[in-house]
């Protein structure tokens, strides 16, 4: 598999590039990126043939945006893909401080949670203006669900379905100002009660549909069954696959390190590095069209393609399977004839 294959979405509207960028990183998530670096980076990705990029105003509350619209716009409209993302509404402020939500030197504007049809038709604009385009391809809500919200979660859910949220974004993709919309989640169960809400094109899940953690399968054969297409996002578990002993944004328990130090023994006895693995392994599943991965130097970005496009032998993912370190029923690279 190489990164510029290409998968089709939304009903052949727009082709992804099966591996794409995740543009948070790029913003200065927990340590800050200088612009020469994001800028670099952004050209390496584009130079590796790269043409999907992932945004949202939240990341360096808006740097990330402004950044990724400042390249795109040298490029030509229709060779890429980029989507972005609502739910917040940022405004300014001047008591944002470094590190405020782990962005390290953020932009003087503060998220303020908005899943309305106000909410998500003025994020919408604003990020048109950021990102200096014409048009946004994708939008995604952003960290809608009861695991992120707690007891907010109810006021925000009916803003999505009932005041309008969902109904912003079909009118939207009618009109044709956007070619798609979904989720931008970290949790699963979200993505099932939004399919009962609305027909979404794609969803962008993060984190739980990766080589350590299968446990949202039963969901991507239902969005395979509905045309939901799924972007992996995360597909290292906020790190902890890439060696840094992080998961879902915190320390990772002992559980998850010593199932990803078996995924890591298993992967060595057959010459392959784990984050190649991992960033293989959920494509092969149908409703899989593309891996976003974030990085903050076209070093690591030329590390992800490597990965990526690693050869690896079957006989690594049976082995896998046998000890029990991949759901039995999760479709893996190496099946078929």
């Amino acid at each position: 598999m190489k990164v510029t294959d290409l998968h089709r979405i939304a009903d052949g509207r727009l082709q992804l590039t099966r591996f794409g960028l995740g543009c948070g990183a790029l913003a200065g998530l927990y340590k800050p990126t200088p612009e020469p670096d994001a800028r670099a980076t952004l050209q390496a990705a584009w130079d590796a043939g790269l043409r999907y990029f992932d945004t949202a105003p939240f990341y360096g509350h808006t740097r990330s945006e402004h950044r990724v619209g400042a390249f795109l716009r040298e490029q030509p409209r229709d060779a890429f893909v980029v989507s972005t993302k609502v739910g917040r509404l940022l405004r300014p402020d001047a008591s944002v401080r470094p590190m405020d939500n782990g962005w390290a030197d953020p932009l003087p504007f503060r998220p303020h949670w908005d899943y309305s049809f106000d909410g998500v038709m003025r994020s919408f604009e604003d990020s048109l203006q950021r990102l200096g385009l014409e048009r946004i391809d994708i939008l995604f809500v952003h960290d809608i669900g009861r695991f992120t919200h707690g007891e907010a979660h109810a006021p925000h859910w009916h803003a999505l379905t009932q005041g309008g949220g969902f109904r912003a974004l079909e009118g939207l993709r009618r009109d044709g100002r956007i070619q798609a919309y979904g989720l931008g989640v970290n949790e699963a169960e979200v993505v099932h009660d939004s399919m009962q809400e609305t027909r979404l094109d794609c969803t962008l899940l993060a984190g739980r549909y990766t080589l350590l953690e299968q446990r949202s399968l039963a969901l991507l054969d239902e969005c395979a069954r509905h045309g939901n297409a799924i972007v992996i996002g995360g597909p290292f578990n906020s790190g902890l696959l890439a060696g840094n002993g992080k998961f879902d944004y915190a320390d990772a328990p002992a559980d998850m390190i010593a199932r990803a130090e078996a995924l890591r023994g298993a992967c060595a006895g057959f010459g392959v590095p784990l984050q190649a693995a991992a960033l293989q392994f959920p494509l092969a599943h149908a409703a899989c069209a593309s891996c976003v991965a974030g990085v903050r130097s076209p070093e690591q970005l030329a590390q992800n393609v490597g990965w990526f496009e690693q050869a690896i032998p079957r006989e690594l993912w049976h082995a896998l399977r046998a000890r029990g370190l991949l759901a039995a029923e999760a479709p893996c690279p190496g099946d078929g004839p």
